[in-house]
Parts: structure tokens; C-alpha cells; sequence
């Protein structure tokens, strides 16, 4: 027995732009979709003031400065550039079970020194450092929420807890 469709309206925001999509579902879904897309705002107005929280910590400033500052520098981008393309170059014939020659890996190792030897490059390289780590860190609350299905604990979020009742005795 076929289920009775509704149309259902939702707004589409695609940044500046809204528009309008009407779609027909089986009723029964019809408040599952209503009630995901009021959890889908009020979760992308958190979202929204977590990413405005994170751009007014000090050390994002000092982030963002690191990397304006790196992405001004054309020389120091060929340099870093050059280093990627380099680093890819062996181990991707690492990969193949290439052997690497000393003269490559040398020059490696030489182009590497000198792209840390230019503060520029070596502030750009600590600052994506950093800013991994910060989003590990967000990364790792939301991923134990979703664990746990509840907010987690300072004591949750330890190294090596796997939250109460898991079972694993860290």
C-alpha cells in the first residue's frame, strides 16, 4: 500500500542566495524532514558562533598574520613549493619500491634546511601546524559527542578515555 505524499517546502541557502524547493515525501517522513531542517539551523547557528569564537582567540590571529604574511612572499611560496614537489617526487619512488639515491636525497634535505632557515616560511609551517592541532582539538569534542550522544565531560575528553562505560579500562 503506496503512502500519501505531501509536498514539503524548505529553503535552500547557498551562502547569499535562498531559494525555495518544494519536494513531495510520503507523509509519514513529513516531520522527520520539518524537524531536520529546524535541528540543521539551530546546528549551523552554533556552528557559526563556535567558527566566530575560534577566529577571535589570539593565537588564530597570530595564525592568519603567519600565513598573510608567507602568502605575500612569492619566494618564499617557490620555496615551499618546490620542497612539496620534491618530497612527493621520493616518496612516491619510495612508494614503488624505487631505491632513492643519495644525491636526491641530499638535495632534499638542503632545499628542506634552507625553506626553515627563512622565518617567513618557517612561521607559515608552525602556523599550520598549529592550526591542525586547533582543529583537532574541535574535531575531537564534536567526534565524542556523537559517541557518547551527550556533551562530553573534561574527563571524557582525556588522552586515551574512551568515556564511562566503554569498557576498554585506559
Amino acid at each position: 500500500m503506496a503512502g500519501r505524499l505531501v509536498k514539503v517546502i524548505a529553503q535552500v541557502r547557498d551562502g547569499p542566495k535562498q531559494c525555495q524547493l518544494a519536494l513531495a515525501i510520503p507523509q509519514k517522513w513529513a516531520h522527520v524532514f520539518v524537524m531536520q531542517t529546524q535541528i540543521d539551523d539551530a546546528v549551523r547557528q552554533k556552528t557559526m558562533e563556535l567558527c566566530e569564537a575560534i577566529v577571535q582567540q589570539p593565537q588564530f590571529q597570530s595564525i592568519r598574520q603567519r600565513v598573510d604574511s608567507f602568502m605575500s612572499d612569492p619566494k618564499s611560496q617557490e620555496q615551499y613549493q618546490s620542497l612539496t614537489e620534491k618530497g612527493r617526487s621520493l616518496h612516491e619512488k619510495q612508494h614503488q619500491g624505487l631505491p632513492l639515491n643519495g644525491q636526491e636525497v641530499a638535495a632534499f634535505e638542503s632545499e628542506r634546511n634552507a625553506l626553515l632557515s627563512n622565518p617567513v616560511a618557517k612561521a607559515f609551517i608552525d602556523a599550520q601546524d598549529e592550526m591542525q592541532e586547533m582543529q583537532e582539538g574541535v574535531h575531537k569534542v564534536v567526534q565524542k559527542t556523537f559517541e557518547l550522544g551527550r556533551v562530553p565531560s573534561d574527563e571524557d575528553l582525556q588522552e586515551g578515555s574512551c568515556g564511562h562505560g566503554c569498557g576498554c579500562h585506559h
